[in-house]
């Protein structure tokens, strides 16, 4: 049997008339750069980058009682988010492990939005589907209906007040007007429905950057448009398109955990620096709920720093004189910082140890430091 062929963004063609590098990820082929990984990066840091997520999934859990359904299947209490609040939570298994992290969308008093990782589109639904069973709702992947793009960095906020053909119904008209006094207003995981040349756009205050930044739901065939719009507009201060690898690099720095390194079934929240999301007081039972309230021991998520050149990277072990006390999950050269960091899980009394990654059979010293690596408000 022959592997099935790779989704392609809406966008595909307007990457490869770019001169994008492609990469298959997760089922779909996507953009892994474009002019150079550090360029990329750096334009995020400094004004802004743009990202295609159309590879993310989107499913919708909607009916009367899906409030209760979402407060039954996952960590959050989403029945207490407003509608226009988005919230981060996590999926989990009877164990406590993580199935997938997932950014929640409140789009109305009995509808919401559920993004997950491409990698888990169809375990997510799946697993939605069953455990909406006995209650009053109905899950729908609709993600071949919606496209993703993120505009993040510094000057993404004004390269989207100053691009035409956005507005919101005001007064009874649709106004540009009205778009930019919302959006100028809105505030962290915070979303609004707009219209972009006559089309829907919920615009979310999210991202994966460690940047202000917004990311526009829209139906994929705008997207092309959409996109070319906002790198004409942002052009002049520096914002370009960007790939995967830079998304990784900055997410990295901002100590934010990727699903399938910092993120699986055998990781509950307390070990990935996650435990704030459990909520002893949530009224409503969920699935995982015992062995995450009483979770203790195992390795926790840290920091790593080092000097020179030489970065960690996944999977190489962590070590303490010759004792294996850790292994890394993801590691980079910072490019903000100059200096290599990684993310690890490292056994709690090993801490304040004089602490080694095995980098390929030579000990690379590196200590423990606080996460995030970077942070815009530092």
């Amino acid at each position: 049997m022959s592997d099935p062929v790779p989704h392609r963004s809406p966008l595909h063609d307007v990457h490869a008339a770019a001169g994008a590098s492609f990469t298959e990820f997760a089922g779909w082929t996507m953009p892994l750069r474009y002019s150079g990984d550090l360029a990329e990066h750096h334009a995020v840091r400094n004004a802004a980058g743009l990202f295609d997520l159309s590879h993310m999934a989107e499913i919708v859990v909607l009916g009367v009682a899906a409030p209760q359904a979402l407060d039954a299947a996952l960590l959050g209490e989403l029945s207490t988010a407003q509608v226009g609040q988005a919230r981060y939570t996590l999926l989990l298994n009877g164990e406590g492990g993580v199935i997938d992290d997932l950014v929640v969308y409140r789009t109305g008093d009995d509808r919401y939005l559920v993004v997950a990782n491409a990698a888990n589109r169809e375990v997510v639904a799946a697993t939605l589907r069953d455990r909406a069973v006995g209650f009053d709702a109905v899950v729908e992947d609709e993600t071949d209906e919606v496209g993703l793009v993120a505009l993040q960095g510094p000057r993404a906020l004004d390269v989207l007040l100053e691009t035409p053909g956005f507005g919101v119904e005001g007064d009874g008209d649709v106004t540009e007007a009205h778009f930019r006094e919302q959006l100028a207003a809105l505030r962290n995981y915070r979303f609004m429905r707009a219209r972009y040349e006559g089309h829907p756009v919920l615009v979310a205050r999210t991202g994966y950057t460690g940047e202000r930044g917004y990311e526009l739901y829209a139906p994929p065939s705008l997207l092309p448009a959409l996109w070319r719009a906002l790198l004409e507009v942002g052009a002049g201060s520096g914002v370009v398109p960007a790939g995967l690898a830079a998304r990784d690099t900055l997410r990295l720095e901002a100590g934010m955990p990727l699903y399938g390194h910092e993120l699986t079934t055998l990781t509950r929240p307390h070990q990935a620096g996650l435990g704030r999301l459990v909520r002893p007081a949530k009224a409503a039972d969920y699935v995982g709920r015992e062995a995450v309230e009483h979770a203790s021991g195992g390795r926790v998520l840290v920091g790593l720093a080092a000097e020179g050149r030489r970065a960690p990277r996944a999977e190489y072990p962590v070590l303490a004189g010759d004792r294996e006390v850790g292994v890394v999950t993801s590691g980079v050269l910072s490019p903000t910082l100059g200096t290599p960091i990684a993310m690890a899980y490292l056994d709690e009394d090993a801490r304040d140890a004089d602490l080694a990654v095995d980098v390929r059979g030579t000990r690379l010293p590196v200590r423990v430091v606080p996460l995030p690596f970077y942070s815009r408000e530092a």
